[in-house]
């Protein structure tokens, strides 16, 4: 079985109430299962990014090999939720 890690979502930002009630602060662990109480919108828009850390890779323009940052998709709310891979020692 491959080697993967959890991920945690940390909403850092929003310019708008979110229709979600997503606020600030908000937490989400990825694990083997889908976290309860994050919307639909912003979950599938974070999937690819999610999958990337949980096996291990990176993205170049970060600073940190284990985190990174994303927005969802509504324009007009712009959650801006910050990923960051938690790792099994």
């Amino acid at each position: 079985m491959a080697k993967y890690y959890d991920v945690k979502i940390t909403l850092v930002s929003q310019l708008k109430k979110c229709p979600a009630g997503h606020q600030v602060g908000d937490e989400f662990l990825i694990g083997h299962m889908t976290p309860a109480g994050l919307c639909m919108g912003a979950f599938s828009s974070l999937l690819p990014y999610i999958t990337t850390l949980r096996f291990g890779g990176s993205f170049f323009w970060e600073k940190n090999d284990d985190e990174g940052t994303f927005c969802c998709p509504d324009p007009e709310v712009v959650n801006v939720f910050h990923l960051e891979r938690v790792n099994h020692d």
